[in-house]
């Protein structure tokens, strides 16, 4: 059944907070899908770098040397900060193709979880309160994030078949529900372009919202494709590098509820993964409409 949170803070004093208040959201999750859990964090862009965050199953080898041969490989210095299975690469914003496409060389078992400005995933298997802890999120800082507790059930408990999924630079998506023309919306796709590495239906969501956006559409026109180009059920929450949206499917099964204050707009598979957010007593509170788009960004947000 899954658990889905999610956290858009409009409040840049709460940014030192975001981690911390995302981590607790999803923990409360738990029962919802305790297969495996993950994150996404959008800090703030920085400057002309860039990051790829990548997971090792074998960390302890992959990891080793690998910032003196990646600077090496891309003619330029690059920074590796270690976390677990997981790790940031911090390199110019040009270099950004080149180091995903130096990292694969280098490290052929290496999985690429995230790239771009501003987002970083941590994502494994296990218990929420564990991934969490793991990778430190709670003294992250941030703009804005998404996170997911999973049940599995249309694909095998691992690392890739976590959520968020990313196809896209500074794009991820979580996801309830199942699809049921994700085989042929994948097929379409890779004609168009676009790689899997899973056989899950939520990755080929992910890559819907990627190919849509490519043509010029934002987060919001994307997603209002996706009501009538995707069959099934779904509760989708997406994050890009300043902007944060939902949907559900016309009929609206999965559950959701949305608040919004002065502060900061939250989602929760349930009201309980709210209840600790500051002013909660204040917010407005309603269930997100069925086939209804809801978008925010910071670029627009005063």
């Amino acid at each position: 059944m899954c658990g889905i949170v999610g956290l858009f803070l409009k409040d840049k004093s709460l940014e030192p907070e975001l981690g911390a208040l995302l981590s607790s959201m999803l923990v409360t999750m738990t029962d919802r899908g305790p297969d495996s859990a993950g994150i996404a964090i959008y800090g703030d862009a920085s400057g002309n770098n860039a990051k790829i965050t990548i997971q090792s199953a074998d960390p302890k080898k992959d990891f080793a040397g690998l910032e003196a041969e990646l600077g090496q490989a891309v003619g330029a210095s690059v920074a590796i900060q270690v976390k677990s299975t997981h790790a940031v690469i911090m390199l110019a914003k040009d270099l950004l193709d080149t180091g995903k496409a130096a990292v694969a060389e280098l490290r052929p078992n290496i999985r690429i979880m995230s790239s771009g400005d501003a987002i970083e995933i941590y994502k494994e298997t296990g218990l929420p309160k564990d991934v969490v802890s793991r990778f430190a999120v709670n003294s992250m800082a941030g703009t804005h994030g998404i996170g997911h507790t999973r049940m599995a059930t249309e694909s095998a408990v691992t690392t890739l078949g976590a959520h968020p999924f990313s196809t896209g630079s500074d794009q991820c998506l979580v996801h309830n529900g199942s699809l049921s023309n994700h085989n042929n919306l994948r097929r379409e796709l890779k004609r168009e372009g676009m790689t899997f590495e899973t056989e899950n239906d939520t990755e080929v969501a992910a890559a819907y919202l990627t190919a849509e956006m490519a043509k010029g559409k934002n987060l919001g026109q994307a997603l209002e494709g996706a009501v009538d180009d995707l069959d099934g059920f779904f509760t989708f929450v997406v994050g890009t590098k300043s902007g944060f949206g939902v949907v559900r499917d016309a009929i609206a099964c999965k559950p959701a509820v949305m608040a919004e204050t002065d502060q900061y707009v939250a989602f929760g598979s349930e009201y309980r993964a709210l209840v600790n957010l500051p002013g909660i007593e204040n917010a407005r509170v309603w269930e997100p409409e069925p086939a209804t788009v809801y978008f925010w960004d910071h670029q627009k947000v005063a």
